[in-house]
């Protein structure tokens, strides 16, 4: 301000002076004059400044005296908020980040239920595009009149367990509603289908076991009471051996299904081994030899066996697999059907065990459930057979743990191929192999 004022009285001074040798007409000119250039002056520091206050990523102006005085207050406070808002900021991009790395869904709704904001978890559970969603109601994206009757509650004492349909496939999700700020919610989303899943296959394991066990004991404990009536007195040798037998026929039914529970529970629990090298060759050659044991003369046996291709792994577990394999091929191929045995190097540079009957064979939508605990496709014949159930679920961990893969090729009246495939890891190193053996594929006809 003081800038100005001497400006001012100097300029009126010389205005002045000129009036005293000019006139007093050309005095007032040249002060009017001085005036109108030094308020052109301020206006345009002026612009300057307001200029810089609109534009926050502009430079400050070089401004000097009562300019210098207005500007340097606002520039500091400025750069104050400047960093305060930087800082914010980055809080803000943390948040966010570490918001898309949480394994569940987040989504924020404002006060009409409209997408504000999602992360790819929940984008993912939801099918929600986290740019052109943004915006739209909640209620036009999950189209389930159970969510709307939930999301329009005023509290929330606990999530809703929704199945949705996405893709072909059926999802559940658990989805948790919490109010937050003015009016707006967090709605957290979490996938529970394979707990689900889970929870499913235990209570049909527990359904299944007590069922598998209750068959033979009430049998047993119809046979018992028979040989305790009066009557049992009167019973031929004969007569009391067959009970006997068919007594001892259920016990015995009874003592396979818990040892190849235990089985289970054992490769379920237990660490697999680090891997000897076990000949396979001979593992194989062995359970051809009971399956022709178990078929009775019935089958023809055709067999494709490398003795020299040997494997890394547990030598118990993988011949309890390839009698799993074989026995089943036994059991459900009629009288005077032929059942193919090979073990040899595939052409990917693995290896594999083949199993191929000419037997009933499988419809495909059975085929995925095959594995599972007492999954029959036929209950009576299943277990007029004399399996467990169970056999296909130890193949199957086995496999799991010698890194390799169960494969399942089936066609009703046709046959089946069952095959064990290893990657070549699992191969003991030795001397090159030129002879690879076919790998089978879907089961031909023959």
């Amino acid at each position: 301000m003081n800038a100005l004022v001497a400006a001012l009285v100097t300029w009126a001074v010389a205005s002045w002076l000129c009036g005293t040798w000019l006139g007093h007409d050309a005095g007032w000119g040249l002060f009017s004059l001085g005036i109108i250039v030094t308020l052109l002056i301020w206006r345009r520091r002026l612009d300057r400044l307001a200029r810089w206050v609109r534009d926050a990523d502009a430079a400050p102006p070089h401004l000097k005296g009562i300019w210098a005085d207005i500007l340097t207050p606002v520039y500091r406070e400025r750069r104050r908020n400047q960093r305060a808002i930087g800082q914010l900021k980055r809080q803000a991009r943390g948040i966010v980040l570490a918001a898309e790395a949480l394994p569940d869904g987040a989504i924020t709704l404002d006060d009409d239920r409209r997408v504000a904001w999602c992360n790819q978890t929940a984008s993912r559970h939801l099918g929600l595009n986290p740019v052109s969603d943004r915006g739209h109601s909640i209620f036009n994206i999950v189209r389930a009149p159970e969510f709307t009757r939930y999301a329009r509650q005023s509290q929330w004492s606990g999530p809703l367990t929704l199945h949705l349909a996405q893709n072909g496939r059926t999802t559940t999700l658990l989805v948790q509603l919490a109010p937050y700020g003015l009016n707006h919610l967090l709605m957290v989303t979490r996938d529970v289908t394979q707990l689900e899943n889970l929870e499913t296959m235990r209570r049909d394991f527990v359904a299944n076991v007590s069922h598998e066990l209750r068959t033979p004991l009430t049998v047993l404990a119809g046979f018992v009471e028979t040989l305790k009536e009066p009557s049992a007195r009167a019973f031929t040798d004969n007569r009391r051996a067959h009970y006997l037998d068919l007594m001892n026929e259920q016990t015995d039914r009874m003592q396979a299904i818990v040892a190849d529970l235990l089985t289970l529970s054992t490769l379920e629990s237990s660490p697999p081994d680090d891997g000897a090298p076990v000949d396979m060759g001979r593992i194989a050659t062995e359970a051809l030899a009971q399956a022709r044991v178990l078929s009775a003369g019935q089958h023809v046996f055709e067999e494709r066996i490398d003795p020299d291709l040997k494997i890394l792994g547990s030598a118990h577990e993988l011949a309890s697999a390839a009698l799993n394999l074989l026995t089943n091929a036994v059991r459900y191929t009629p009288p005077g059907g032929t059942i193919r045995v090979a073990w040899g190097r595939a052409a990917g540079g693995g290896a594999y065990y083949s199993v191929h009957d000419t037997g009933i064979g499988i419809a495909a939508h059975h085929i995925p459930r095959l594995t599972e605990r007492f999954y029959r496709v036929d209950r009576g014949r299943s277990r007029a057979s004399g399996g467990t159930g169970l056999g296909l679920a130890i193949t199957k961990h086995v496999a799991m743990r010698h890194d390799a893969n169960l494969a399942i090729q089936s066609e009703p009246n046709v046959g089946s191929v069952f095959t064990l495939e290893f990657p070549a890891t699992r191969l003991v190193a030795g001397e090159p192999d030129d002879s690879v053996m076919e790998t089978p594929g879907k089961a031909p006809k023959i």
